[in-house]
This record gives C-alpha cells, structure tokens and sequence, in this order.
C-alpha cells in the first residue's frame, strides 16, 4: 500500500487543517501495519510555487531560504505529533523529484501542445478559472478576483480523458471517498472536460520552478509538479505494484486529485490510485482555517499548552466523516479533559493504585480479557471514519470503568477473587494501550510502561493533567 498526504505549499507555517491530515494518515498507516499490511507513507512539501515566490519577496529573502525555512517547520510536526511517515518529498531540492517530473512529462508528451492563452488566475489557488467558476468576479476560495493573465503555455488534452475517468469510477477502480465527492467529480466529468495549461513562462515564476523539457522559456505548472510527487518519491515499479495507492486530501483539491491526476496517468500509462480520501475543512468562528489566518490554530503553539496527544485526540474525536468542523480552545480543552484526565488517565491511575493498595503494587496472575471490538474500528477505518474508530476505544474505557464499578473490588475479601478482578483490570489497561497505538502512539507507550503484565507496577501518579481554561494551566500531573 502506498499512502499519501497532500504536500502544502510553504509560504507560511503550518495549520491545524494540514496535521488533521498527517494525524489521518498516521492512523491509517499504523493500523494497517499492525494487521500485517506492508504501507509506505508518504508527504512532502510544495516548494515550486509562486505563492512561495511571492512570499519571499514580501519578506525580502532569497526563496530558496523562505522555502527551506517554513519546509523545516512543517518538518517539525513529525516528532511531538508522534507521526511515523517513511518519505518526506521537498519539491526543490529532492533529488528525485525533478528527475521524475520530467520522465511524466516525457510520457505525456502525445498529449502535450503549445497555444496562446488568456485567462483569469488564482494565485492563491494557482489555478486559471472561466468567469461562470467565479462568485461576483471573485475566487471562492479565496474571495478574491483572480488576476488577467495572457500568455503562451503548453496544455494538456485533459479532453481526451472524460470517458475513460467516468468509466474508472463506475467500475470501483478509482474510488472516490465519501459519496459526495464522487458524485461531485461524476457531475463534473459529465459535463466534459476542457484541456488545462501546464506550464507557465518562466519570467512569471521569477525562474522558480522545473523547466519544460526542451523549452527553458516554460517552467511545469506547480500542479503538475506536486502531483508528481506521488510518483517521484516511490518509484514507478513501487507504484505500478503496490495493491493500494491512497490519497488522503482536503476537499478544496479534489478536481485536481480526482480529475487532472488520474488523467495524467491515464496519458502516461500508469494506473491509477485506487483510493481518493476527502476531508472537509477545519474552520475557526465559521472561516476556513489558513497558514496566515488565526493563531489559535497553530499546531506547536496549542501542542505546547495543552500537549500533543491532546491534539491528536481532538482531531480524532471531534472531526466527523463529513462537513466542516469549528476549533475552539473550549473544545480541545473539553475533550482532553473529559476522556483524557477524567477518562483515560484516572482508569489507569485507579488499576494502578489499586493493585498497589490490595496487592503490593504486584500484578496478580490470571484474570479474564474484557472483549474489544476489533470489528468495528476495522469497520471505521475501511471507511476512513476516524471519529467512528476512535469512539470505539473510548467504548471499550467506559466497559474496564463500568467493570471496576460492578466488581468493586474494595469491598471483596482478600484472596482470589480481588485478585481476579485486579488481573482482569491489569489485562484490559493493557489491551487499552495496544489499542491505542494508532491513534496516541505515545499515550499507548506511556499506558504501557504504568500497567506491566507481570511483576510491579511504578507508584501510580496522574496521566494526564486537567486544564484550566481561566490559567490555561494544567493541574493535577504528577
């Protein structure tokens, strides 16, 4: 299996929206591992962009520097984030990348032509739109009017490609993820397809970019160029041979992943991806989360007040399958409270202290195994609902807390039968924590380390600590 996220462009930091995506593909992988799939996960960054040009002229830097600067902090979300990805792709500077742009150039080459061209371009989307695209002039994207550009480019027959798309999503082999979404690119597709510039005069990219092959004049539109990553950083033989080939990707980049992409391949003699997974946006006060936009939704500042696996666990629990989700502080401060203190860190602090209190600290051996739902967090995940699969686990915490509450075992005579019931306890914190790897990799090892199988236990302390949105302090960990 090959599973991907989008790579963002890189003319500011990183947004929450962007490690809603990360943390996805993190789950999907680590789950898929632990059933003995073979996955190679893959991001990057989308360096060769005029967004990231202008960006580095506003703040008088060479790109090159902007670029590798802001690449680094997205980078950087890997390691408290808990994120396991195998390949990191930059655009600019992999090795690889330009290498493999251009050979899918080269493939396409039969369907790759010259024309004067005018239209209106997004830069924000880098994207030309007709004016029937546009509300009241303007990108609805972006809310802004796009600038008039007239300029000779190289096009791609994307006309061609209609049928041949239809006819993928019909029979399941591009499957399009959730229904919605297919049925949007179904629409699209039926009303036929014009062929797209890809490339664009070298002078307008201030000379960032990969050169066309044979016309420095031109330099590869940047969706070309980031498409390409997909296939640059496995390989053609690893992606014409793995089984799956997912895209996860937000639903403001679907008709270039489940459209322009695939046709792409179609021209160059590649199959396809056999999965394309959408996600809805993050927002902030109804508003789409962006890079530049509220510093409430910044992933390092809200990991280093409210810790990480909060954060993590907030994107899983609180994002559903499908629309838009508002972020609030409230709300990740709600969740992580509520099942992460009062939830997940007192069911462990309270098996601990009572093996401690009835037992020595000593693991009694025995007991029996509280049954977790496998089925239904495989269920989830094969459907890409990730609120779904997590709410699995928080069942099976409320089952061990519901357990101790019926057993009670502080009124029990000493012997075997508390004994029983703190073994069973022991064995179901244990279970928790191989549970949660995919989806709070560190909690799972720390839940781990406090709950061993045999032998004695640490000295019980707090998990997790419980905040204070008045202080935004934490309270209450040891």
């Amino acid at each position: 299996m090959i599973l991907t996220t989008t790579i963002p462009y890189v003319n500011a930091r990183p947004h929450l929206g962007f490690l809603l995506e990360l943390v996805q593909a993190d789950v999907l992988a680590r789950h898929h591992r632990r059933r003995g799939g073979k996955v190679r996960l893959q991001t990057g960054t989308d360096d060769n962009s005029l967004k990231n040009v202008l960006a580095a002229q506003a703040a008088g830097v060479p790109t090159s520097e902007l670029v590798d600067q802001n690449a680094a902090a997205f980078t950087a979300l890997h390691g408290p984030f808990s994120l396991a990805f195998d390949d990191v792709l930059h655009t600019s500077r992999d090795p690889r990348h330009r290498a493999g742009v251009e050979r899918l150039w080269q493939a396409c080459a039969h369907d790759l032509y010259r024309r004067h061209y005018a239209g209106r371009y997004c830069v924000g989307c880098e994207q030309f739109y007709t004016e029937a695209e546009l509300v009241d002039g303007r990108c609805a994207e972006h809310d802004v009017p796009p600038e008039r550009i007239v300029e000779e480019n190289w096009f791609f027959r994307l006309s061609r490609y209609a049928a041949p798309l239809l006819a993928a999503i019909e029979e399941g082999r591009l499957r399009i993820h959730p229904a919605q979404r297919r049925n949007e690119v179904l629409a699209f597709l039926a009303g036929g397809l014009d062929d797209i510039s890809v490339s664009r005069e070298s002078s307008r990219a201030r000379g960032w970019g990969i050169p066309v092959p044979g016309d420095q004049g031109q330099v590869v539109y940047v969706w070309w160029d980031a498409l390409g990553n997909y296939l640059t950083g496995p390989g053609e033989d690893a992606w014409r041979a793995a089984d799956r080939r997912i895209h996860l990707l937000g639903k403001g980049v679907l008709r270039f992943h489940a459209v322009y992409w695939p046709a792409i391949l179609l021209s160059a003699g590649l199959p396809l991806p056999t999965d394309i997974v959408v996600h809805d946006y993050l927002t902030v006060d109804g508003r789409k989360i962006r890079k530049s936009g509220d510093a409430a939704a910044d992933p390092v500042e809200l990991a280093g007040r409210f810790g990480a696996e909060a954060v993590r666990w907030w994107l899983l629990r609180d994002v559903p399958r499908v629309g838009d989700t508002d972020f609030t502080v409230e709300r990740l401060v709600a969740r992580a409270n509520d099942e992460l203190a009062n939830g997940i860190g007192n069911l462990v602090h309270r098996t601990a202290s009572l093996v401690h209190r009835y037992h020595d600290g000593v693991v009694p051996p025995g007991g029996d195994e509280l049954p977790f739902d496998h089925d239904e967090v495989d269920a989830a995940l094969a459907e890409f609902d990730f609120r779904r699969a997590s709410g699995a686990l928080w069942t099976f915490v409320t089952r061990i807390n519901r357990y101790v509450n019926d057993a009670h075992p502080w009124t029990l005579p000493a012997g075997s039968g508390r004994d029983a019931v703190l073994a069973t306890l022991v064995r179901a914190g244990r279970t928790l924590a191989d549970e949660l790897v995919p989806f709070l990799p560190a909690t799972a090892a720390r839940v781990g380390e406090r709950l061993p199988a045999t032998g004695r236990l640490p000295v019980s302390a707090p998990l997790f600590p419980r905040f204070d949105l008045a202080t935004t302090t934490p309270s209450g960990l040891a």
